[in-house]
């Protein structure tokens, strides 16, 4: 039994950020009494002893808490106060399948001070739509839970919360350099960390009207650091010089921060999954709530399904306005496609797009620009 504990306490240590032997739980460093219940809890369930029936406990209870974080965080909630409350009230979700009093899991914060147990108890997040399959799994599991279906996409951009307040210039330059600190910090996902070069965070201007989001750096990004600097990236360069524009009035980033790791080949790309898209697009929509374009570009199916959840062909939904949090975004083919089809018939419908979004911004489209890709 006191095998089956040590690797309970280790599990535990590992779920709520802390790591192996002695390194306390990552709690926030801003409250010492969070930090100091932290370790009081970790040394109580080295003191207590610990049945079969506990350690089932404990694990469903974790596993419900692990399911509830999970799926706040596909809403876009970024942070939640910890309190004895809180897993109380997660407890009693396990309680009635298992004749348990639901305060019993959680007997252990019974020391914590007021001003935490003080705090409203919380049940878990009920998800407004599917999740994806990583976190649809663990919430299937959860006794108790309502069934969730696994989504073949991450969630549809319409849960999110609308857009903060916008900053001032200075603000919002600052915030948006911490934002590149962190993101080239991430280490979430763990096959990509080991592949990359580097994280490729986005480039253009913080204050732009025009946003352009693709799919993932492709080699020569992930050897640069920047978005769309291939023969891709070439190609939107051009585009967006015919509207008038340069890439740095524009602003330019990825659904996925770094390249999509092809194991076994030496050359090409890969799609994202899911779940790879799932835990990037914080990052994406942190970019988002700081920069606030006036009009955004969704490049190609995989950013279409990143930004709105859909799966609709992009032949289909290209050219049709769609809305990202209340932000007007139009779908269009990938640069990448434009060069496999060099048809002009495909290279106007791209155009005809762009011009849809100039006029979107009230830029003037000349009658050369009007004209450009038409059959003679």
């Amino acid at each position: 039994m006191e095998t089956d504990r040590e690797r309970f306490i280790h599990e535990v240590e590992v779920k709520i950020g802390g790591a192996s032997a002695g390194r306390t739980p990552n709690l926030p460093q801003s409250s010492r009494e969070h930090r100091n219940v932290g370790q009081r809890c970790r040394l109580d369930f080295r003191r207590a002893p610990l049945h079969a029936r506990d350690v089932a406990g404990f694990t469903e209870l974790l596993e419900a808490t692990i399911a509830h974080l999970e799926a706040l965080k596909t809403q876009g909630v970024r942070s939640v106060n910890v309190s004895a409350g809180t897993l109380a009230g997660l407890a009693a979700k396990l309680a009635p399948d298992r004749g348990r009093n639901p305060h019993h899991v959680s007997r252990q914060l019974a020391s914590a001070p007021a001003s935490i147990l003080s705090l409203p108890a919380v049940t878990p997040a009920t998800p407004s739509g599917p999740l994806p399959a990583a976190v649809a799994a663990r919430w299937n599991r959860s006794t108790n839970f309502p069934p969730m279906p696994v989504s073949k996409s991450v969630p549809p951009a319409v849960a999110l919360p609308p857009l903060p307040s916008k900053l001032d210039p200075v603000a919002q330059v600052a915030a948006l350099d911490d934002l590149r600190r962190r993101t080239l910090a991430c280490v979430k996902c763990p096959n990509l960390v080991t592949s990359r070069n580097t994280v490729v965070f986005g480039v253009g201007d913080p204050y732009a009207q025009l946003m352009f989001v693709g799919e993932a750096p492709g080699a020569d990004e992930d050897a640069q650091g920047e978005p769309f600097v291939g023969k891709a990236g070439e190609l939107l360069t051009r585009i967006i010089a015919a509207m008038g524009l340069t890439r740095s009035q524009v602003y330019i980033a990825n659904i996925l921060k770094c390249r999509p790791d092809t194991p076994g080949q030496t050359a090409g790309n890969r799609k994202p999954t899911p779940d790879e898209m799932g835990t990037c697009l914080p990052w994406l929509q942190e970019q988002i709530n700081l920069i606030q374009p006036g009009v955004m570009v969704a490049l190609g199916a995989t950013a279409v399904e990143g930004l709105l959840g859909k799966t609709i062909g992009i032949t289909k939904l290209r050219g049709q306005w769609q809305t990202y949090r209340g932000i007007p975004l139009m779908p269009t083919y990938h640069p990448a496609y434009l060069l496999r089809n060099q048809a002009p018939a495909e290279k106007r419908k791209v155009w005809e797009d762009m011009m849809a979004v100039m006029q979107k911004l009230a830029m003037p489209i000349s009658e050369k620009q009007k004209g450009y890709f038409l059959g003679k």
